[in-house]
């Protein structure tokens, strides 16, 4: 009966081994499978960018050539897009535009994260009713106007700013943008106060501090990675948003995105001069992805989890 009990256990121990061999086997197999879809995904992703910086080093007949890829192998490199992007009167430009880009971006998210920040909060601390809504249809109230489309709104907005005098002024693109910007920002502060405990605010009260006491010193802090996440994506916009610039403007506040639309001309595409324009106005906006990455992904799964 012994010899038996350890004969049947010998069995199960083999079957138990062969289970966690499939196991391990499917496990395996599951994550090589997952890291080769990223991979794909990631090519397919990036490649646009790798396209545009490698246009930017073609000159004329590299890029009516057809389709290359390897700097080197398929084409000679060649600094032509650069130079002209660089060096002469686009260069002046190039410099003005990316310094006007720059001012409008930031200070428009800057003002629209102030302000977002604020109503987000009063959405989630205080009760509103405003005729038959309630927080709530607030909320969506403000993400419905995402929906607006751009050409619905242009033309009253450029007779009011005819009459405002606010055509081609950095304080009317950075006011519009502003306002674009808000609808995106109050839902992401919103899903981060709802994520920050309430105690910790009347734990503040009771110690003293005054309701913007501790909004500032307690609640503000804690939802820093919101704050950041929504800055940079305000800042990407602002960056590349294209329409409402070539509408509004003409000289003095230019942007990027409206001198990367000019290289077409009547004469055809400068495609090379376009990449290297495109590759520089990028270049700005990766290294800030990159850096800021952590605070990107924490700021907008803020409230995904509690």
């Amino acid at each position: 009966m012994a010899v038996v009990a350890q004969g049947m256990s010998g069995r199960e121990a083999v079957e138990q081994g062969e289970r966690t061999g499939i196991r391990s086997a499917r496990r395996v197999v599951g994550r090589v499978l997952t890291y080769t879809i990223l991979l794909f995904w990631a090519v397919v992703c990036l490649f646009p960018l790798y396209w545009t910086a490698t246009t930017s080093i073609k000159d004329q007949t590299a890029v009516l050539k057809g389709p290359t890829y390897v700097p080197g192998v398929d084409f000679e490199p060649s600094r032509v897009g650069w130079d002209s992007v660089l060096t002469g009167g686009m260069g002046e430009n190039f410099v003005r535009n990316a310094r006007n880009s720059f001012i409008i971006s930031v200070t428009s998210a800057a003002l629209a994260v102030m302000l977002g920040a604020a109503a987000g909060y009063g959405l989630t601390r205080f009760n509103y009713r405003f005729g038959p809504w309630r927080n709530r249809d607030i909320s969506f109230w403000f993400l419905s106007q995402l929906i607006l489309p751009p050409a619905a709104v242009v033309m009253p907005i450029l007779i009011l700013y005819r009459e405002l005098h606010l055509l081609d002024t950095h304080l009317g693109l950075i006011l519009l943008y502003t306002v674009v910007n808000l609808p995106i920002v109050i839902w992401i502060m919103r899903d981060q106060f709802n994520s920050i405990p309430i105690e910790l605010e009347q734990a503040a009260l009771v110690d003293g501090a005054t309701l913007f006491g501790a909004f500032r010193r307690v609640v503000i802090p804690i939802a820093a990675p919101g704050l950041v996440a929504a800055f940079i994506l305000c800042v990407i916009f602002a960056w590349n948003e294209y329409f409402f610039a070539a509408v509004l403007s003409a000289t003095r506040a230019v942007t990027l995105p409206w001198m990367i639309a000019g290289q077409v001309s009547s004469q055809g595409v400068r495609w090379w001069s376009m990449a290297a324009l495109s590759t520089a106005a990028i270049l700005p906006l990766t290294i800030i992805g990159i850096l800021l990455e952590r605070y990107i992904v924490k700021g907008l799964t803020a409230g995904a989890v509690k």
